[in-house]
């Protein structure tokens, strides 16, 4: 698993926010960089708070910098509502664009260009129109926003079961949203874990947005742990993203309080 087919290194990030969960957010970095990693990917790191005083900000700078790891991803704020995000959430527009310029000044600083926005969940007594148009249109200002430093913005489908009120579940709707947008960088977060949550055939997806695709993230299914303790062949899963000719990097978004990286080997 830790090489392609062509020999070379398979780029894995460590997702700090799910990881190394026993040590301080501040201190994760470091770890994974002592656990062997080269890059590390964050969910919005500041709480409910859209745009964290400056004194945060280098703090959470400095951590990454320091620990000599890339920074891959980084969430906009995404604990709200119901930590689904705020991206099609009426109300709190002007949180979300003020959480787009802080979002987008720490990837600058930080050399990050992949910026996560959640699309929110739906709510109650809502026209779901009404948070369709707010969405694409608040999308549409965070691509633009990451185009500047010439970052994307991906979209992600999540899995029902554990986000009942979030709309987007399938790879065909989340691509279909990001072509609504029309925005370059806008792309494609696949998720194995959740698309599989989700039934889906894995590999169609891949083959079929292949050029769609921006980031990938795994855990194994059902259980959200790591690849070796579920049902999904992640061999058969990275030669066809081999195939695809995906070369980016693969977040490690799994539930596992050991640590145990034996499975890279």
């Amino acid at each position: 698993m830790k090489y392609t087919a062509d020999g070379d290194l398979r780029k894995f990030d460590v997702h700090c926010s799910i990881l190394f969960t026993d040590l301080p957010l501040l201190q994760r970095p470091a770890a994974a960089k002592a656990a062997g990693f080269e890059a590390v990917e964050f969910w919005w790191p500041f709480g409910e708070n859209p745009v964290p005083g400056d004194k945060e900000v280098d703090e959470f700078v400095t951590a990454v910098s320091d620990a000599g790891v890339q920074l891959i991803g980084l969430n906009f704020i995404d604990l709200v509502p119901a930590a689904r995000g705020l991206v099609s959430v009426p109300g709190r527009e002007a949180e979300f664009r003020d959480n787009i310029e802080v979002t987008v000044g720490i990837a600058e600083r930080l050399g990050c260009r992949s910026l996560n926005a959640l699309y929110g969940n739906r709510i109650a007594g809502v026209d779901p129109r009404v948070q369709d148009e707010l969405a694409l249109e608040n999308l549409r200002l965070a691509a633009r926003a990451a185009a500047r430093i010439d970052a994307q913005v991906v979209l992600e489908a999540l899995n029902s079961i554990e986000s009942p009120d979030y709309p987007i579940v399938s790879a065909a709707h989340a691509v279909r949203a990001i072509d609504e947008v029309g925005e370059p960088n806008l792309r494609f977060l696949c998720d194995l874990y959740h698309l599989a949550r989700m039934g889906e055939d894995l590999f169609d997806v891949i083959a079929t947005y292949a050029d769609r695709i921006g980031h990938v993230q795994l855990a194994d299914a059902p259980a959200r742990s790591r690849p070796g303790t579920g049902t999904l062949d992640f061999e058969a899963l990275f030669a066809a993203l081999d195939t695809a000719g995906y070369d980016g990097w693969i977040g490690l978004e799994y539930l596992d309080p050991d640590n145990d990286w034996s499975w890279i080997a």
